[in-house]
């Protein structure tokens, strides 16, 4: 038993007057307090409490060692509440994220967390590459899609889903398609082919995912450029539709075939490193996220308009 848990049983102890009532409240037996006050005595070398039948008094020596360890319990428990506690030191919270997401959601949500936290430095980091999600001192990130590393700790807030649309003014130009196999005589605008977007599905006359052939008019490693692209009339588009809410609810794009879009749901997941030993920062980031990520997702607002 270390130093710290003997001080806490020789406190309670003293507090209660007894080494039965000390048992009782610390959930352990009368022998074990005493073998154990009997311990310290022996390393101290000098007697803490007379024993009088079944109570026990504090020797002018226990009342000294009293008022120190009552002080060195209050200071761990003081250094704990710094870490504990829900106010931030000055600390820095490293997040990483797809730029889906960071671009249109991060971006908007962090300023009010910021202004939460102003203690908290925030390092926001956008990246597409499919190197590891925590990594170069990385507290969380937030990945959208299924993850394929089972030792991480993830938390699912929300989703979202993949929409084929294109602008009013392409379709005019190029006609409406109504089926998906349409798309071979159009041009569409897509992801570069090392990314996993880059492949496009629909729902299949079974109900699943379907793989379909597009060509391309013109790849971007960056959903933001195909967004400007489509709004322009060059082509259609594959995009989730938490980046292209606002656009279809306005009118600037249009969802095509929509009895045939994938129905699959995106899960968006804030990933770290431990359940168990998280960090303030990370606690307090995610608790912000829950109520700012309510599922059903609020970007689904457009099919109402």
């Amino acid at each position: 038993m270390n130093r710290y848990t003997e001080m806490q049983v020789f406190v309670r102890a003293a507090e209660d007057g007894s080494f039965s009532a000390a048992a009782r409240n610390l959930a352990i037996t009368p022998s074990a307090v005493s073998k154990l006050i009997a311990r310290m005595e022996e390393r101290l070398g000098a007697l803490l409490f007379r024993r009088a039948h079944r109570n026990i008094v504090m020797t002018p020596e226990g009342e000294v060692f009293y008022r120190a360890a009552l002080a060195a319990i209050e200071a761990v428990e003081a250094a704990d509440a710094t870490i504990f506690s829900g106010k931030l030191g000055r600390e820095t919270l490293r997040i990483r994220s797809m730029p889906i997401f960071g671009q249109v959601i991060l971006a908007k949500k962090l300023p009010e967390f910021c202004r939460q936290h102003p203690d908290l430095q925030v390092e926001l980091q956008l990246r597409i590459d499919p190197g590891p999600l925590l990594d170069e001192g990385t507290d969380v990130a937030i990945h959208v899609g299924h993850l394929n590393d089972s030792s991480l700790v993830a938390t699912r807030f929300t989703s979202t889903r993949w929409i084929i649309c294109a602008s009013p003014s392409y379709l005019a130009e190029y006609g409406t398609p109504s089926h998906p196999n349409e798309l071979a005589d159009h041009a569409c605008l897509n992801f570069h082919s090392s990314i996993a977007a880059s492949t496009w599905t629909v729902r299949g006359a079974d109900g699943l995912s379907t793989p379909l052939a597009v060509k391309s008019r013109v790849r971007s490693n960056q959903a933001s450029i195909l967004i400007e692209f489509a709004r322009a009339g060059l082509g259609i588009v594959r995009l989730v539709e938490v980046q292209i809410a606002d656009d279809l609810a306005q009118g600037r794009l249009v969802e095509l075939f929509p009895e045939h879009q994938c129905p699959e749901e995106h899960p968006i997941y804030a990933v770290y490193q431990s359940r168990r030993l998280v960090s303030n920062r990370v606690r307090v980031f995610l608790d912000f996220l829950k109520t700012k990520l309510p599922d059903p997702p609020p970007w689904r607002y457009w099919r109402d308009q």
